[in-house]
Parts: structure tokens; sequence; C-alpha cells
């Protein structure tokens, strides 16, 4: 549950920043043991080069879910109507992830007062990794 105050939100205003990492090996290990998703260009150094890559990289559901965590640290888990994301660039070991957001509009729908959300993860170097959208009850 939220513990802010979301019925006063207007167009404009911003989400807190969520800021997590650095993504160590043992992160992308336990997101794998968590998730299932153990697709070795995230844990082994070997197969990431073979790919051309030069180190392993977190998974992109991993920063998504950084990303959901902010959205629903800050608005609780049952304000959410809609969450989604596009992938943008991949997240490096040892990235810093910072999550934000900005309420892009205030709706009216199905008897419900809802803001419309932009949303994106970046890494500290400042490539947005994730760019995604919410919509969230208010009120």
């Amino acid at each position: 549950m939220s513990t802010h105050d979301l019925s006063t939100l207007k167009a404009g205003d911003p989400l807190p920043t969520l800021t997590t990492g650095p993504i160590t090996p043992l992160t992308l290990a336990l997101f794998a043991g968590g998730s299932g998703d153990h697709n070795p260009i995230h844990v082994d150094k070997a197969f990431a080069a073979s790919a051309g890559f030069p180190d392993v990289f977190a998974h992109g559901m991993l920063s998504m879910a950084y990303l959901g965590r902010a959205l629903t640290d800050w608005a609780g888990a049952t304000a959410v109507r809609q969450f989604g994301v596009r992938f943008a660039a991949i997240t490096p070991l040892g990235a810093t992830v910072a999550c934000d957001g900005i309420v892009e509009q205030i709706v009216e729908q199905k008897g419900e007062r809802l803001a419309k959300l932009t949303l994106r993860a970046t890494v500290v170097d400042g490539s947005v990794t994730l760019v995604g959208d919410a919509l969230v009850r208010i009120g």
C-alpha cells in the first residue's frame, strides 16, 4: 500500500527515483534462479564473448522488475492497472540503475481517477535501458 497521497497528483509531477545496484554476478545468478531465466548470456562470460559482448549483462526483466518496484513502492501494488515496457539497451554488469517517471495526464476511466505515467530505467552513464508506461489508480 502506498504511503503517499496520490489524490493531489497533476501532470508533470515526478515519481520518486529508485536507485539499485550495482549489478553483480551474484545479482544475475539470483535473478536467473528466481525467474527461471538461465540464458547463459547473463551468467557465462565465455558465452557472452562468443556472442560478441565484452561481458555478461543483466536480464531485461531484472530492470523491468526494478521499475515495477519503483512503481509499486510509490503507488501500491493494488493501484496498478497497466504496466508495460520496451527494452531500449542492455544493462551492463556493474551498472547502477535509476528508475523514475513522470505523470503525463490525469484521466477518468471506468469510474476511477487514474494517472497515466511515463517510466524509464537509466544506468549511471545516462543510457536509457527501458522505457515504459503505466496506468495507476489515484482516487
